[in-house]
């Protein structure tokens, strides 16, 4: 399959960016050819990672910051990223939630977890890595699910 670079784009690393992050997702997702469902599953994992990024690796807004979003198709697969210059995490290494945790009520549950899972488990395939001092963060799904 040709491979094909969306290019990439970097916004502050505020709150208000989260709906630039999505519509650039939602480009993305519409150019490879995937469907609404799963669009939508995309959408919400990258709002969550980037949320977290902001809150969490950033310790709220700063605008001085920025995250880059950035997209390709290849070998009959959307990869979209996130990179920031946050301080290192690997989303992979929190213990996440479990079915037990997932049954239990809102006001029963430990906080923190759930966007990151509801991140991982919304994609084919998620992966992390740090390089140059960034987070990258990978959404992957697959052109044609099988």
């Amino acid at each position: 399959m040709k491979e094909i670079i969306i290019i990439s784009k970097s916004l502050p690393a505020t709150l208000d960016s989260l709906s630039e992050f999505r519509e650039f997702a939602k480009e993305s997702a519409h150019a490879a050819g995937i469907d609404e469902a799963r669009t939508y599953k995309l959408l919400l994992a990258v709002d969550e990672m980037a949320t977290n990024v902001i809150l969490h690796g950033y310790k709220g807004p700063r605008p001085a910051e920025s995250i880059t979003i950035g997209s390709e198709v290849s070998n009959g697969e959307l990869t979209v990223t996130l990179k920031d210059s946050a301080p290192a995490f690997d989303p992979r290494t929190r213990v996440l939630p479990d079915a037990q945790d997932l049954s239990r009520p809102l006001d029963e549950r430990a906080i923190g977890g759930l966007g990151i899972y509801l991140a991982m488990s919304n994609v084919d395939r998620f992966d992390y890595r740090h390089e140059d001092g960034r987070n990258i963060n990978l959404f992957v799904l697959k052109v044609s699910p099988t």
